[in-house]
């Protein structure tokens, strides 16, 4: 049952991670609605982090966040940086969760129906357990990595 919930949601389970299509509906500065196709992406080696790739005409644009930014969203305000979450409703009464990203080029609001965050949230959280992630952690790694990128 699960991997057809799955498969109606645009999720895909892989033994290590998982990724998800969404819609951001967002608006423009001219106050016009735009939906911005979305893939969200969670990877056990990466336990803390959540990817969001913004497809765009002109390019994709990637945005990495703390998964428990996301998690706290869910419910409350969330974030005093580049990315805030938090929940709201949206005009037909339905729980939406707003994305708010800014950065020194731009500024982005959108908002996601809660229901699809919550149920690519708890796949991540069966992937790897809130309070687990160390666990999954390779320091090693991640220290071969930072010392080969810090030569170049």
């Amino acid at each position: 049952m699960a991997d057809l919930v799955a498969r109606l949601i645009g999720m895909r389970i892989h033994q290590t991670g998982i990724e998800q299509d969404i819609t951001l509906a967002c608006v423009d500065p001219w106050g016009r609605a735009v939906d911005v196709p979305t893939t969200m992406s969670f990877e056990q080696s990466d336990p803390f982090a959540v990817t969001l790739t913004f497809h765009a005409a002109s390019g994709d644009v990637v945005w990495m966040m703390a998964r428990h930014l996301l998690l706290q969203g869910l419910t409350s305000p969330a974030g005093d940086g580049d990315i805030r979450v938090f929940p709201s409703i949206d005009e037909d009464a339905s729980a939406v969760t707003v994305l708010d990203f800014s950065s020194p080029n731009g500024h982005l609001v959108g908002q996601v129906p809660t229901r699809e965050l919550q149920e690519f949230v708890a796949e991540t959280i069966a992937v790897v357990p809130v309070g687990d992630e160390s666990a999954f952690l390779d320091i090693d790694a991640l220290a071969e990595a930072l010392l080969n990128s810090a030569a170049q």
